[in-house]
């Protein structure tokens, strides 16, 4: 009888330890719950906060963490594995996916909205336009002060702002123009758009440039009081070269109709190789509930279609 009770115990351990070795391997996400950690371009911030918001209100064991950062530690934190998911404006270089390659995972990338860069000035800056080139002789030297942008301004140094040294949207207007070295002595980076914005409207010197996420949504209060604060340029397509041409703002409308020249691609890119909470929430911003947040955040979605209405005044 003591043995029989002896070997009755070690198999009930036995079956425990099984059974608790099993649940170890049990995936502690699925795409409705658990927790993750994404990194996001902070140029899409406001737009994936919305996100966020009504994906967990759907689905209320979802939590998605966030690291709003720029574009090269976007990157870092996919490689090192530490975010289940990027979104950023560029796809995997061809170092990237050698690194994917080499260690047997293949990423996904997800095309999710259509944006473009905002170029903005102060209030009580006088430019009404710029010529695409003139964008381009900003970043090179070949323009410094305000009267080389327009002969009735003023002869003051204009004071270029950016978000971040290593953000898309350097990295993007240095790849159109083929800025190979610095960028000149007048070209300041802050740490994010809203630092740009602010700096804009204190300033009357300068021209930023932001995403237009942080200005496209016009039910979010924050873009509402930041467009009362700053001017958004219009600008004209490579083709035209002088001012009889025609300029566009960077507005839903025009960048559907690839009519703004500084259009550009949002992507989401997964490293996950099952279907947990990342493929659940890239499938949500994918979809139709998603799409739709991100029309209403101003931008362009890319899997649904976008109606364009003109008006005419005749």
């Amino acid at each position: 009888m003591k043995n029989y009770s002896i070997s009755g115990l070690s198999l009930f351990l036995l079956v425990l330890l099984v059974g608790c070795g099993k649940k170890s391997n049990t995936p502690i996400d699925d795409p409705t719950s658990g927790k993750i950690h994404i990194t996001v371009d902070e140029s899409y911030q406001p737009m994936i906060e919305a996100e966020i918001e009504v994906f967990e209100s759907l689905y209320r064991h979802a939590k998605i963490m966030v690291t709003y950062t720029n574009e090269i530690e976007a990157f870092e934190d996919l490689l090192a594995d530490s975010s289940r998911f990027i979104v950023v404006i560029r796809e995997l270089n061809e170092n990237e996916k050698e690194y994917f390659q080499s260690i047997a995972i293949t990423p996904k990338v997800i095309k999710i909205a259509y944006d473009g860069l905002a170029f903005i000035i102060n209030n009580e800056n006088k430019l009404g336009k710029l010529l695409y080139s003139q964008v381009g002789d900003l970043f090179t030297g070949k323009v410094s002060t305000w009267n080389q942008l327009h002969p009735a301004l003023q002869k003051d140094s204009i004071q270029v702002i950016f978000d971040n040294t290593k953000s898309g949207n350097v990295r993007m207007i240095s790849e159109l123009f083929q800025i190979k070295d610095r960028l000149p002595a007048n070209c300041f980076a802050v740490n994010s758009n809203p630092e740009v914005m602010s700096y804009v409207e204190k300033n009357k010197n300068a021209i930023g440039i932001i995403s237009i996420n942080w200005i496209s949504d016009d039910a979010d209060t924050n873009a509402i009081a930041f467009l009362k604060k700053i001017k958004v340029l219009p600008i004209g397509n490579k083709e035209v070269t002088d001012t009889t041409g025609e300029f566009h703002g960077p507005y839903q409308g025009y960048i559907a109709a690839d009519m703004y020249p500084f259009k550009r691609t949002a992507y989401i890119i997964s490293r996950e190789a099952r279907a947990g909470l990342g493929t659940g929430f890239a499938s949500f911003i994918a979809g139709d509930k998603g799409q739709r947040i991100v029309l209403r955040s101003g931008m362009v979605p890319a899997s649904a279609p976008v109606r364009i209405i003109e008006f005419s005044n005749q």
